[in-house]
């Protein structure tokens, strides 16, 4: 089994500022809360600056970061909150980043009394836990709080949905969304799994493969990746996929796919799909059936696998694949 990997330093903003502050350092918190045009960063994105000029993260791409850093370490001394904004005509923007006269607005927090510590701790145990929580900001008192996924309502509840921080323009307030990284659970070290499970990467999904077949989920097939080699019902049980996981079926072995859709059906995972023609795909629904499988959890799974584009080869059907997860995703 290889171990599941950590994330990299750039995803752990929170959890840097928080470390930061602790240590003594000084850290405060940039974050992009509007754009306009063409800036290169959306809302949501974050950097961390320390007192002794460290960071982590960028807001702009390299443009602004600057006069970000520089306003940072004028907040550390006064301890106040400010929002910056940054705007770039069409004739300078190419030089500076912004390719088409992009402009963005940049929310500034020290750690402390703008964006205080225990509020801080509370927003990266979320994190570590997979709970989707939201950072509310008041952009005119600068006032914050930290509101869960499930008690969101109205416009905070549909950003959640459609993993889009923002402001609202009749509040004021800026809602930095931290929902749980997105997942990907294959199973069945075939081919397309070789394929696949990059893609997915490159997509911004943290991927797992599942096989108890050791040749098959080998490191020198999948070199770096996390492997495990438990049977995929007790690994997915391990896992626990909610709702920002997708699972994907490949072995085309019932024996192992057969356990792993039933524990995927199980859970709240927003895709399930599984590798198959129509036929093979029509005998594994009267299998489920003969289970005790409701029609409306057979109807959440799709099969055949990945969006109709005619894919001939294993990386085609990777590309199919992920493009269907994407659609669910992003559309329902």
């Amino acid at each position: 089994m290889t171990d599941h990997p950590t994330r990299p330093e750039a995803d752990r903003i929170p959890e840097l500022a928080l470390d930061w502050h602790r240590a003594g350092r000084g850290a405060v918190l940039a974050t992009v809360v509007e754009t306009w045009g063409s800036a290169p960063r959306q809302a949501g994105s974050q950097l961390v600056i320390a007192g002794d000029g460290a960071m982590m993260g960028s807001v702009s791409g390299g443009c602004v970061e600057g006069a970000v850093i520089l306003e940072a370490l004028e907040a550390l001394v006064d301890g106040k909150a400010r929002l910056l904004r940054f705007g770039v005509s069409n004739d300078d923007a190419f030089a500076v980043g912004l390719a088409c006269g992009g402009e963005i607005g940049v929310l500034v927090q020290p750690v402390g009394e703008a964006l205080p510590e225990a509020l801080l701790a509370d927003l990266v145990e979320a994190r570590a836990a997979r709970r989707a929580v939201a950072l509310l900001v008041d952009l005119e008192g600068f006032g914050v709080q930290l509101v869960k996924a499930e008690a969101a309502t109205g416009a905070l509840a549909e950003r959640f949905c459609s993993d889009r921080s923002g402001v609202d323009p009749d509040s004021n307030l800026f809602a930095g969304l931290h929902n749980p990284p997105l997942r990907l659970m294959v199973i069945g070290a075939v081919h397309i799994a070789q394929a696949l499970i990059p893609m997915a990467r490159m997509a911004g999904f943290d991927p797992v493969l599942i096989d108890p077949r050791g040749a098959f989920g080998s490191e020198a097939r999948f070199p770096g990746e996390a492997i495990l080699d438990d049977w995929p019902d007790v690994a997915l049980a391990r896992l626990a996929p909610d709702a920002r996981t997708a699972v994907v079926t490949l072995s085309h072995d019932p024996k192992i796919d057969d356990p792993a859709i039933l524990a995927a059906l199980a859970s709240p995972a927003f895709y399930i799909g599984c590798l198959g023609s129509t036929r093979t795909h029509a005998k594994r629904q009267e299998r489920l059936r003969a289970a005790g499988v409701s029609e409306t959890d057979i109807a959440r799974i799709h099969g055949p696998v990945g969006l109709n584009v005619g894919a001939k080869n294993p990386a085609e059907i990777a590309v199919s694949i992920l493009a269907q997860i994407i659609l669910r995703l992003r559309q329902g």
